[in-house]
């Protein structure tokens, strides 16, 4: 319970920070479609860990092996399964936190909830976990890619409190990803390497926001009114490890705003009535209106920190932590796969329930 995600467009994630492997099932995914492991690893090297001075120093490849649904280098329609084994998992690095509830973890509640929980780096509560979400956003990347003009696009907006200028109608893939911060303001980015680094130091850890754009949507995507797009959207980043926000369009700016001025007025376009705004954030009624998607997410300083901690153990006896191991001192940077995944998720899963909304018309 609790571990699939989407309608038609469905995903079941499995597997724990230092078992095995983890992984997923694709249920629902067209045939025909041609994919192979290629198609998958991009988006997970930009997740994995060690890839820079600024993440975590586990080393793992994370290379992906499709094990169903794939004949042929192309789609049967059936479930799609995808491992990505644990290379240098070390279980034991964790022994000193058996008995104890770090922080603003999932300790306590895993164990107030199941009566038992892996502590071997967190298990299913570690962000290890989203490998297998970031792999099957990839196959719903490459299915948009194939048939829709769709584009889906996130980066790191802020950390702390360095912000970036980033202009939304020209910002590329490419810009994104020429920064180790994945902030594609340069000067901005520069000064968030600083600041964690600095924090990394400390014994401290950061938090901060990330941005998403969802380029060529149609009008006409979303179901109200317990499946708005906006709402889907939501519960699809805040299902992310560590996230602590979510605002669409003008968010919570909003409220200091009149009616006048948030209003998103129409005018003739192309083909269909274009806004004149985009204070709605490409959705209105639940349902796109053809204007870009764009929000925001914002993710909490990461909870393992080296520096002294009072908490308390399993007995509910205080202790004094100083935690060990390999954590990310920011996880704004490897989370940007994350949220375009998540995203991708949302917006496949849609597009593939609006194909049957008017057979009528058709």
């Amino acid at each position: 319970m609790g571990n699939s995600f989407g309608s038609l467009f469905k995903i079941s994630t499995w597997g724990e920070s230092h078992g095995g492997g983890v992984g997923v099932v694709i249920d629902g995914c067209p045939s025909m479609l041609p994919l192979d492991e290629t198609d998958i690893q991009r988006d997970l090297d930009r997740r994995r860990p060690g890839q820079s001075k600024i993440t975590t120093q586990r080393d793992e490849t994370d290379s992906a092996e499709i094990l169903s649904g794939v004949f042929e280098g192309k789609t049967l329609g059936t479930p799609i399964a995808i491992l990505v084994r644990n290379e240098d998992a070390r279980p034991d690095a964790y022994e000193h936190l058996k008995n104890t509830y770090r922080p603003s973890h999932a300790d306590f509640t895993y164990d107030a909830k199941y009566g038992v929980r892996n502590w071997q780096g967190g298990g299913r509560s570690s962000a290890r976990e989203t490998i297998g979400r970031v792999a099957a956003g990839a196959v719903a990347r490459k299915l948009l890619a194939e048939s829709t003009d769709m584009e889906v696009l996130a980066w790191v907006s802020q950390i702390h409190e360095i912000r970036a200028d980033v202009n939304t109608e020209t910002v590329s893939f490419d810009d994104i990803e020429s920064q180790i911060t994945r902030c594609p303001d340069s000067e901005a980015s520069e000064a968030m390497v600083s600041a964690i680094t600095e924090a990394k130091k400390a014994g401290d850890s950061l938090g901060g926001t990330i941005t998403c754009l969802i380029r060529g949507v149609p009008a006409g995507l979303g179901t109200p009114v317990f499946d708005r797009i906006e709402a889907d959207l939501a519960k699809g980043m805040l299902s992310l490890p560590a996230t602590k926000g979510f605002e669409i369009g003008s968010g919570f700016s909003s409220i200091t705003m009149k009616g006048s001025e948030h209003n998103d007025g129409f005018e003739p376009g192309e083909h269909n009535p274009v806004t004149t705004s985009n204070n709605s954030g490409g959705v209105q009624g639940g349902i796109t209106n053809g204007s870009e998607i764009i929000f925001r997410v914002a993710f909490k300083p990461t909870a393992t920190i080296s520096s002294p901690q009072e908490t308390v153990n399993d007995e509910n006896n205080p202790v004094t932590l100083e935690a060990k191991g390999r954590h990310d001192p920011c996880v704004l940077p490897r989370a940007v796969p994350m949220v375009e995944a998540m995203a991708l998720l949302v917006i496949t899963d849609h597009w593939l329930r609006d194909q049957s909304v008017r057979i009528l018309d058709q």
